[in-house]
């Protein structure tokens, strides 16, 4: 592995290496697969993988009014892997639909007519789509793996690419960016990928999950404000949506196997539920106009409750309580 100007490079088998001892308070959900568009292939020339990162961060901040790179990781057409912003921060990659997921931005045109994916980015983009579903415990599916395309640019509203959407992550992107072409060629692969290490389910051991309502919430390694911050985890970011091993005088454990620990105070209980319906309507507010959609499948948080209707995030998000299942989990009162 090597680093410059923040970032760090890596090959898909030291990913998962590196993956694995990563330790993220985050729960994460979905992963979002992109292209990069500009640049493309014609601006790499196999050792240039730093200084086009930087680039595309020093666009982020300057031209998008971002605070860092929008993506967690850039795979390159060499299959080099470089990270991005810090995981314990939301992406800033799909309007309205950052919370909780993973951005991957794959390095290169992938419309018809523009970039050929070589082999090497190909088994590279596979290869870490899977170690990211192992390390968080993802089942794929198109719920669990999405595609830039599947989301209205100007709403963030999932209409699966019927209008004003991007063609992202690339019309030849593994044969086709619509969710069947996601179903019938980018999932097989990474099933495949996953055969001889199946995805564990930890669930049981959760006690519950609570979102965090500081601006920046600090993980320490003691339930106390006298303890040091733990080493290597950066601080919690609003709205992040932690699991819960523990509670112990006003603060919660949020790691099965480390002392981490951050204040109570600082949080909201949620509870995950998941879809039921077909096509489920978001929308801004208990019968208000439709801002989403949530499919099959799909997991969500439940932040409150008004009559019939479950907020599911921070800003506001409503849907008809009757079509979720809610999860048994450990109340948090």
């Amino acid at each position: 592995m090597e680093t410059k100007y923040g970032f760090t490079k890596m090959s898909a088998s030291a990913f998962s290496a590196w993956l694995g001892g990563l330790r993220l308070s985050r729960t994460i959900l979905p992963i979002q697969q992109h292209h990069t568009y500009l640049p493309s292939y014609v601006h790499f020339t196999g050792d240039n993988h730093f200084e086009r990162q930087k680039a595309m961060k020093d666009h982020h901040i300057r031209s998008n009014g971002w605070k860092d790179i929008g993506q967690h990781f850039t795979i390159f057409p060499d299959g080099s892997i470089l990270t991005g912003r810090s995981l314990e921060i939301a992406p800033a990659c799909i309007f309205g639909q950052n919370a909780n997921a993973i951005c991957l931005e794959h390095f290169g045109n992938f419309d018809a007519g523009a970039d050929q994916m070589i082999r090497q980015q190909q088994e590279s983009i596979i290869a870490v789509t899977a170690a990211l579903c192992r390390r968080f415990n993802l089942q794929p599916s198109t719920t669990s793996i999405v595609y830039h395309h599947w989301f209205d640019l100007g709403t963030g509203l999932r209409n699966n690419g019927t209008r004003n959407n991007k063609s992202c992550p690339g019309t030849t992107f593994f044969g086709g960016n619509k969710v069947l072409d996601c179903q019938h060629n980018f999932l097989p692969l990474l099933q495949a990928a996953l055969q001889d290490s199946p995805i564990a389910d930890h669930s049981s051991a959760v006690e519950g999950f609570v979102a965090v309502t500081a601006t920046a919430l600090r993980v320490r390694t003691a339930p106390s404000t006298q303890s040091a911050m733990a080493a290597g985890q950066t601080s919690v970011q609003h709205g992040a949506v932690l699991r819960v091993y523990e509670k112990r005088d006003g603060w919660l454990k949020i790691s099965k196997s480390t002392a981490h620990w951050v204040a109570a105070p600082y949080t909201v209980p949620v509870f995950p539920a998941v879809v039921r319906a077909e096509k489920l309507r978001v929308r801004s507010g208990p019968d208000f106009a439709i801002v989403d959609n949530r499919y099959k499948g799909e997991l969500v948080f439940v932040f409150g409750r008004e009559g019939n209707w479950c907020r599911i995030d921070l800003d506001g998000r409503w849907v008809h309580a009757s079509y979720l299942d809610m999860l048994p989990v450990t109340s948090m009162d």
